[in-house]
């Protein structure tokens, strides 16, 4: 499922147009983006939650010359899905 494809089933679920729906969408996804990179964790109970990890720095390898790398720590967003969520998958 595609972002339209999404907005379309807002619609019909919800009732609302179609504009309604989008900008309901990009104001969630925005305010999840916003939270998580501050550092913040944000939860919707059931359906999972959204937060940071930070990977350590560690020595990697070029697959294409076999040259060793330095991999400098990262911090990245990640998803757990909730057990509503686990149990309907």
């Amino acid at each position: 499922m595609n972002k339209s494809e999404l907005v379309s089933a807002i619609m019909k679920q919800t009732g609302v147009k179609k504009e309604t729906a989008e900008s309901v969408l990009k104001a969630f996804t925005s305010t999840v983006m916003d939270a998580v990179s501050e550092g913040d964790k944000v939860s919707l109970v059931g359906f999972g939650s959204f937060f940071t990890i930070t990977r350590k720095a560690r020595q990697g390898r070029n697959p294409a010359t076999g040259e060793a790398l330095d991999i400098p720590e990262k911090t990245v967003p990640k998803f757990a899905p909730g057990k509503a969520f686990l149990d309907k998958v």
